[in-house]
């Protein structure tokens, strides 16, 4: 029989230490192992690499115990188990989460719960960055200081929960700024926030959108003021090709009314949109409040007002022609999706897709909605017509773009840091030489600098 114990630094009940004084086997990292007596004839093993404790557990026909830290199905070592095909009784502890927002004092039925421990820590950050209540089971490369660098932009809280349940227990509140700036324990779990910690909160039903509404909203769901939005119809299809969800980034580039952003985000992704007009990036702030979702809006164009950015899993572009379109090609999103008012502009920005890699759609989308006419009877009346493009990049074909930092998750950012570094022997690394690099050639791209502004909503 194979016992799995939580541990969450709290005293044993009698029933566990029952359990470890009779098994002939006990396993569990050294924390476990140094709170729990065992029986003196028993076989130790102090987990490290998984797959040995596995295999001896399997292997032991008497009873065993396994330490866990708090709750063992929670993200635990439970799952390797019966994977295994290992029989488990279970007697949880309080979970690390659990006991974090205890000491914050916050419910989190609410809240989102991701881990970055042994993974690619990317998923993990993009959900920090779209959702109000998150937190995260940091690893080795994800920690508070690197969550807090990867945060930059949004406007996120930290509390910070080191040692929970052991003498040496801290927790600390800080701005991902703050959090930046010094050196954390391990192990450490991380509640990311959005503004201020309310009862309850809307983020019960997030994703938003997966909760009501649907998705593809009525044009009139959205203030639109002077800007051009994208219609109902396009965006259906946008979407469909950018995929956004929970994990993802999402860029809406040439922005307008943001209304694609703004779906991106109802789906659980985190979203940037870009935007050159002030007027409208007011526009796309009070969109965001109206529908509940946090967009980060940056006012710009491209390729500058790429500068800095996180690199995006999937992008759209509402407008500003093939130089938008040859700015965004360079940051290697695994999609792109590219709206169109004008024939002309769908062959350029076919070449421009297909010379970097993707492999390039597009349809002409032509739509006609009913409308009511006197007398009980209707007609259709026509909308614009817009040629849609979407690129995907094959499984495979990354390049050195694409190599994840270990530091943030993301892939390495072509910010301008020329400013900062003098010359390249100044980089702290290779990849941010190369980094340096590409944002002088991009500086220096004579198509890149001839590129028409964005024009928000160009493709209607």
């Amino acid at each position: 029989m194979i016992t799995v114990i939580g541990v969450d630094g709290s005293p044993l009940a009698p029933a566990d230490s029952a359990a470890i004084a009779q098994a002939t086997l006990v396993v569990g990292g050294r924390r476990q192992l140094a709170a729990a007596p065992q029986n003196p004839g028993a076989t130790v093993i102090e987990l490290g690499p998984l797959d040995q404790a596995l295999n001896a557990l399997a292997r032991h026909s008497g009873d065993a115990v396994v330490l866990a830290s708090g709750d063992p199905g929670f993200f635990g070592i439970l799952r390797s188990l019966r994977e295994r095909g290992l029989d488990c009784a279970v007697r949880p502890a309080v979970s690390s989460v659990a006991l974090a927002f205890a000491r914050a004092g916050l419910p989190w039925d609410d809240a989102q719960v991701v881990s970055a421990h042994g993974r690619d820590p990317r998923h993990a950050v993009n959900v920090c960055r779209a959702h109000p209540k998150v937190a995260v089971l940091t690893g080795p490369g994800c920690g508070p200081a690197e969550l807090g660098a990867a945060l930059a932009g949004w406007q996120r809280r930290l509390v910070v929960a080191e040692h929970l349940g052991t003498p040496a227990e801290r927790v600390t509140a800080c701005t991902a700024a703050e959090a930046t700036t010094r050196r954390w324990d391990d192990p450490n779990v991380v509640i990311v926030l959005a503004g201020r910690p309310q009862a309850s909160a809307p983020g019960r039903h997030w994703p938003p959108g997966a909760a009501r509404g649907g998705w593809a909203l009525p044009e009139d769901d959205f203030c639109q003021q002077d800007a051009v939005i994208t219609k109902a119809e396009v965006r259906a299809l946008a979407l469909a090709r950018l995929a956004p969800a929970p994990g993802r980034l999402i860029w809406d580039v040439g922005a307008g009314t943001g209304s694609v952003g703004i779906e991106c985000a109802r789906l659980g992704a985190a979203v940037v949109a870009i935007e050159r007009d002030p007027r409208r990036v007011r526009l796309i702030q009070d969109n965001s409040k109206k529908h509940g979702v946090d967009v980060r809006v940056v006012e710009g164009e491209a390729p500058e007002g790429f500068i800095g950015l996180p690199d995006p899993d999937a992008a759209y572009v509402g407008g500003g022609g093939t130089g938008v379109v040859e700015a965004v090609v360079t940051r290697q999103p695994d999609r792109i999706v590219v709206a169109l008012a004008a024939v002309d502009r769908v062959a350029p920005a076919c070449t421009v897709l297909g010379k970097a890699g993707y492999t390039v759609d597009g349809t002409l989308l032509q739509a006609a909605r009913l409308s009511p006419l006197p007398g009980g009877v209707h007609r259709f009346d026509a909308i614009n017509p817009v040629f849609v493009l979407w690129a995907t990049r094959p499984p495979g074909s990354d390049g050195s773009a694409r190599v994840t930092s270990a530091r943030t998750g993301d892939r390495p950012e072509r910010v301008d840091r020329l400013k900062e570094a003098p010359s390249l022997k100044e980089a702290r690394s290779l990849k941010e030489a190369r980094s340096l690099k590409e944002a002088r050639s991009l500086k220096e791209a004579p198509s890149l600098k001839e590129a028409p502004s964005l024009r928000a909503g160009d493709a209607g």
